[in-house]
């Protein structure tokens, strides 16, 4: 099972993520691309440290929002946003290539994650942003309106999860803003290993629900989130789960 987290998401003299303690127990690092956190000089020291801890570089892309930190939906028209997202792409693939690695994946953050998720015009945009910038796998949740453009341009998809965040009956995420929609540190590891050995998260309303994925996101973005990836890196290690980059 494949472990990733947001990363880069400060911006200047603020640093909202401990990008290198994180590096040191995910393998896959979804790098702000500037739009809604991160700057040239954080996304060259996350590809870095990336590239040092062995880590997969991903893009997060998003809706130009900084304000916002991304999480307010924006009706951009679809070839703007289809650029937007090429551009982000290409500001991270210049240090990553300076290090040796490549932009691996990408993976739409915020309001644009849900917005192409349920929106089949604007997830065609972002797939489209992919392949005029050469990414051809995409890091998102099975079964949304972002898996079918990818599937039907022939890109891979990567199934996602999520160990902090709650669950509807229907598979989708509970809106963030509802009591509930956190889970706190020792759900989230719960969740986890649920997600990883069984495919299986228990609702908000508590009914089973399977969710297909191949990896496993924790936000970096909270106090806790450190302490909670570790420990849901540990609780993997000990039940026999390899914990690796997805192939």
């Amino acid at each position: 099972m494949d472990l990733n987290a947001d990363l880069g998401e400060g911006f200047g003299r603020w640093e909202l993520t401990d990008d290198a303690a994180l590096l040191r127990i995910v393998t896959s690092a979804n790098v702000a691309c500037g739009f809604h956190a991160g700057d040239p000089a954080t996304l060259r020291r996350v590809c870095a440290l990336a590239a040092e801890s062995g880590v997969r570089i991903g893009a997060q892309v998003s809706y130009r929002d900084l304000a916002g930190f991304g999480r307010r939906e924006i009706d951009v028209p679809p070839a703007e946003l289809a650029a937007e997202v090429a551009y982000q792409i290409g500001a991270l693939r210049v240090f990553a290539e300076a290090v040796g690695q490549r932009v691996e994946y990408v993976k739409p953050h915020g309001a644009l994650y849900h917005r192409a998720g349920r929106d089949p015009v604007q997830a065609e945009a972002v797939i489209e942003g992919a392949q005029l910038a050469g990414v051809g796998t995409v890091l998102t949740q099975r079964g949304s309106a972002l898996d079918r453009a990818a599937a039907r341009a022939g890109l891979r998809v990567v199934g996602e999860s999520f160990a902090d965040r709650a669950y509807l009956g229907d598979g989708h995420l509970v809106a963030r803003g509802t009591p509930g929609a956190l889970l706190d540190p020792e759900s989230a590891v719960a969740q986890a290993i649920g997600l990883a050995s069984e495919g299986m998260v228990t609702a908000i309303d508590g009914a089973r629900t399977p969710v297909a994925a191949e990896s496993i996101c924790v936000h970096g973005d909270g106090p806790e989130a450190v302490a909670v990836a570790a420990a849901i890196r540990a609780a993997l290690d000990e039940r026999g789960i390899d914990v690796e980059a997805f192939s």
